[in-house]
């Protein structure tokens, strides 16, 4: 059984009434129409979010919600 996509884990943080950096990902990607949807591939998602995501002012956020949905993945 092959795991859900990574978007659809990140759209699992979404939440308008909060505002850290993590849930604020979430959200601006929800808009983001180009956003690889359907892959759970660390290289691809992250070089998509290099060359498309200003909304994103560190990949080490996009660090950080990647391990936690490997971490959730992989139990």
């Amino acid at each position: 059984m092959r795991r859900q996509s990574f978007y659809r884990y990140l759209m699992s943080l979404r939440d308008p009434n909060k505002h850290d950096e993590i849930t604020q990902f979430a959200n601006d990607a929800f808009y983001d129409q180009g956003f690889p949807k359907q892959t759970d591939d660390y290289h691809e998602v992250s070089d998509y979010l290099e060359m498309n995501a200003s909304y994103l002012p560190s990949m080490s956020i996009f660090d950080q919600v990647w391990q936690g949905y490997t971490d959730k993945m992989d139990n």
